[in-house]
């Protein structure tokens, strides 16, 4: 995938993680686009908002795009490298392509599906980097609620 247009997706991913972190939650944002480039949904973790577990980023960018024919050629967008759960709706679905702003400050599935024939790109960007730096020093609880050690 060409790094220009991986890294302009990942802005709208960037924009929902912001726009989660304003209302209180975890800085985690996803967009899933479709074969041809089109935006077909956004979303950003909303864990502490809706009171939900399972309502990680990509779970709510995957719901705002609502039924899709096939997923096939669709790329999944996000913040942060995908958690297990995460990981396996992409499998589940199809979705052909990962691109991950970071994996520094967790190191999700994005091996595994790699192994399983998923293309992931991982941009390691400053942005998302210091995005989850900051959350996870300013609420250390709140991150070790779901994803941390």
């Amino acid at each position: 995938m060409d790094q220009a247009q991986a890294r302009a997706w990942l802005a709208t991913a960037v924009e929902e993680a912001r726009r989660g972190l304003a209302e209180g939650g975890i800085p985690i944002g996803a967009a899933l686009y479709g074969a041809d480039g089109t935006l077909l949904g956004r979303g950003h973790n909303r864990r502490v908002q809706d009171d939900d577990p399972s309502m990680h980023a990509e779970t709510a960018a995957f719901r705002d795009a609502g039924r899709q024919r096939t997923y096939r050629g669709t790329t999944m967008v996000t913040t942060l490298s995908p958690c297990w759960y995460c990981s396996g709706l992409v499998r589940q679905f199809g979705i052909s392509r990962v691109v991950v702003g970071e994996a520094e400050t967790f190191h999700g599935g994005h091996d595994w599906l790699a192994e399983h024939g998923v293309e992931i790109v991982v941009l390691d960007d400053p942005e998302c980097v210091t995005l989850m730096k900051e959350f996870i020093a300013a609420r250390p609880e709140l991150w070790n609620e779901d994803i941390g050690e």
